[in-house]
């Protein structure tokens, strides 16, 4: 089991960047593949990464390929999403979760979320 805890969200203006993180609880964290979800009030829940735990191989939903990276530092328990070119439409509570089956599909474990909020 983990718990998960994100931090780093925050209120910045169209165009900035903004590194979110996600510090993990747990002996098998390296293991899990941790993803990056995000939910604006009355839409649905939207995949935005994913990590494996030897960090080669990494997903990205269309909407943010080219301007946000998905990392992981196992040594430190955490997992970063850094996003650039921040748009209005990123307006979101971003979580991070993880799932122990590894296999980018099953996300059994949430955090709390953050808030980031971008203003045109």
């Amino acid at each position: 089991q983990v718990q998960l805890l994100e931090s780093g969200g925050s209120l910045v203006q169209a165009g900035a960047s903004l590194s979110l993180s996600c510090a993990a609880s747990g002996r098998l964290f390296s293991s899990y593949v941790i993803g990056w979800f995000r939910q604006d009030p009355g839409k649905p829940r939207e995949f935005v990464a994913a990590i494996n735990g030897r960090s080669d191989e990494s997903r990205y939903s269309d909407s943010v390929k080219g301007r946000f990276t998905i990392s992981r530092d196992n040594a430190r328990s955490s997992v970063y999403l850094e996003m650039n070119d921040l748009k209005p439409e990123d307006t979101a509570v971003y979580y991070c979760a993880g799932d122990p089956r590894a296999n980018f599909e099953y996300y059994d474990y949430w955090g709390q979320g953050t808030l980031v909020a971008v203003f045109a």
